[in-house]
């Protein structure tokens, strides 16, 4: 812990990022060119992302510091609470103690601005005027919105259809940022007119939106591509969350035995567990990190892992990952932020080497969760985030069947508040669950590519 003091400031604020690569026991796969097959090269990646964050993306560093202008914004919110969770302890009837770290306290509501923030003031950095993304529920967007609107950078976002459909105020929030928000698959890319061409009803996903965003970014020498989930920066920028938690659980004089983490792409989940996992990687502490998904997006428990592209229409670089295939849709779901087809890198090698575990949980099971923890500890949680109570709940009452007090710590990404339709849909019996044939599963992932 002592390590963890040093890289505090007064108020408990992380000034460094923590890199798990630095612990990794096997390095992760390489990222591949998608022409050659070979490894990427920084100069690569140069017409996406600027230079200071294809760097963070291959570092084996062990912490990276925060820059003072990136600090000084996190200061608004930051450091975010870590709550014990009697009152849903009671409702359990649990001999477990839950803890869940709170990120809906930032200006947007959850924890996206970590890498919102430090992605825009190093695009400002290198003189970048515009900044091109996609969004699925739209927390990322407008995050985003918000760090452009902080740095003075221009902001458009591809939004997946049916969360644009779905969640109206999260657009408004965007555009009150300055944003310029676009329902994908849209008439304003190759990758969306192909798609419409294709599929005119098509509700969209992250993957297609990545596509259209990646191909407008790749065509503006004045615009770079900015990205909230799967990317090693990304989740190396919110560990914040989780530096913060080990300080709190030092401060609460308890430790937690099982980690919980919704997922998507990834930077929740690695946000939350990374510093805690990096404990354990080097033999100081031990514990058990769940990695909870959809079920209706199931990519580290029915998918493969295997290279794949970020995408739809194949524009990104080969990632190694657990994937469902890129040309994957899934439905849709109130969970917008965790309908992609592909896992970060880094979570997926840690799943490869058995350092977490993973499980899926049907959307019903997510919004009786929620809706028990807002009615045991107050706050009205996002869908996504819903996953990560769902899974903590499991676990509480596996100690209730067990007769064992265990620490139980989740990560409450964001609050519900633009979510609300969501829950009018759950509670008048509108919601379903979905699953996958075999069959299905299989359709998805014929069209990996072929790599050696």
């Amino acid at each position: 812990m002592k390590t963890v003091k040093y890289l505090l400031t007064e108020d408990r604020m992380p000034t460094a990022w923590y890199n798990i690569q630095a612990d990794l026991p096997v390095p992760p796969p390489p990222v591949l060119h998608p022409g050659t097959g070979q490894p990427i090269s920084p100069d690569d990646l140069a017409p996406l992302f600027p230079m200071a964050l294809i760097m963070q993306e291959v570092s084996t560093e062990r912490f990276i510091e925060i820059p003072e202008e990136v600090q000084a914004i996190y200061r608004q919110w930051r450091p975010t609470p870590l709550f014990r969770a009697r009152r849903l302890e009671q409702a359990l009837d649990t001999p477990a103690r839950i803890y869940y770290k709170y990120e809906g306290v930032s200006p947007t509501g959850s924890h996206k601005p970590n890498t919102a923030v430090a992605q825009a003031y190093y695009n400002k950095q290198e003189g970048v005027k515009r900044l091109v993304t996609e969004t699925g529920a739209g927390q990322w967007g407008s995050s985003l919105a918000m760090a452009g609107a902080f740095f003075g950078l221009e902001v458009l976002v591809f939004m997946v259809k049916v969360s644009y459909q779905q969640k109206p105020y999260r657009r408004t929030l965007m555009e009150a940022y300055g944003a310029r928000v676009v329902a994908s698959p849209s008439e304003e890319t190759n990758a969306g007119r192909a798609i419409l061409a294709a599929c005119p009803d098509s509700t969209g996903s992250l993957g297609i939106a990545i596509s259209e965003a990646v191909e407008v970014a790749a065509q503006d020498p004045d615009a770079k591509y900015s990205l909230g989930s799967v990317l090693n920066h990304v989740l190396l920028h919110q560990t914040v969350i989780g530096e913060e938690a080990l300080a709190q659980m030092e401060l609460a004089d308890d430790y937690p035995d099982i980690i919980v983490g919704c997922t998507g792409g990834g930077s929740n989940f690695s946000g939350i567990s990374f510093p805690f996992i990096g404990k354990k990687l080097r033999g100081e502490r031990d514990v058990r990190v769940v990695a909870v998904e959809p079920a209706a997006c199931p990519s580290m428990t029915r998918g493969k892992y295997a290279y794949d592209f970020g995408d739809t229409a194949k524009m990104t670089p080969l990632i190694k990952m657990h994937t469902l295939g890129h040309d994957f849709v899934p439905p849709g779901i109130h969970a917008g932020g965790l309908r992609y087809h592909g896992m970060a890198p880094l979570v997926s090698h840690l799943l490869e080497l058995g350092v977490i575990e993973a499980i899926n949980v049907q959307q019903l099971e997510t919004f009786s969760a929620g809706i028990q923890f807002a009615r045991a500890e107050g706050i009205i949680p996002a869908p996504e985030a819903n996953h990560a109570i769902a899974g903590a709940i499991r676990e509480a009452l596996r100690c209730k069947e067990e007769g064992v007090s265990r620490a139980i710590l989740f990560n409450l990404c964001g609050h519900g508040h633009f979510d609300m339709q969501a829950y009018t849909d759950y509670m008048a019996g509108k919601l379903r669950d979905y699953e996958y044939s075999e069959e299905e599963v299989a359709m998805a992932l014929a069209g990996l590519p072929a790599v050696g």
